[in-house]
């Protein structure tokens, strides 16, 4: 590649190439005549004519036919120069492909991680919650236990008398009552 050129530098000095030799085979039919063949029949003027025009009908035939012959291998060499340019573009194309469907692999794969993710934490919070609420109901469940025994406990023991005041039942941290002590018990003996 030339510097600076780019890519396609060589393809347009070939380009080039291909035109000047084009132009230069049919500059060439002007110079044709000064051949030592023509000169030839040149000096021999008057003497055969129709030796002369035959000469130069070959001469022009002959030329044609070159310039058809490099017209066709200009053709050729063209052709080729097409399919190449034509199978750069076609291999630039399919990189570029390929290209953006690992990219558009990534971005899928990146997506479904994130979904994985969220669906991870959102299964870890609803198993976090259910245990939450498995330990409220356990709490609930063991704080009506401890009353229903305080009920009955209050029910074997019997009544309060009317004129003794009933003593509040103080609560214990979880929120159940203890059951009174019985009188001239736990306060001041000892």
């Amino acid at each position: 590649m030339i510097a600076g050129h780019g890519p396609s530098a060589p393809r347009n000095a070939l380009a080039w190439l291909l035109a000047a030799a084009l132009a230069g085979a049919l500059a060439g039919c002007g110079a044709r005549a000064h051949t030592p063949a023509a000169a030839h029949t040149n000096a021999t003027d008057g003497a055969g004519e129709s030796s002369e025009e035959a000469a130069e009908r070959r001469e022009e035939s002959e030329q044609q036919h070159e310039e058809a012959s490099e017209l066709a291998r200009n053709r050729e060499l063209l052709s080729q120069i097409e399919a190449k340019k034509a199978e750069e573009t076609a291999e630039a194309n399919a990189k570029r492909r390929e290209k953006a469907a690992e990219l558009k692999a990534k971005k899928r794969e990146a997506q479904s991680r994130a979904a994985a993710e969220r669906r991870v934490k959102a299964a870890e919070a609803k198993a976090k919650k259910r245990e939450e609420e498995a330990r409220a109901a356990e709490k609930k469940q063991t704080e009506e236990l401890t009353r229903k025994r305080a009920r009955e406990r209050e029910k074997a023991t019997g009544p309060a008398s009317p004129s003794t005041p009933t003593p509040t039942t103080p609560t214990t941290s979880t929120g159940a009552a203890t059951a009174p002590a019985p009188a001239g018990q736990g306060q001041g003996e000892g």
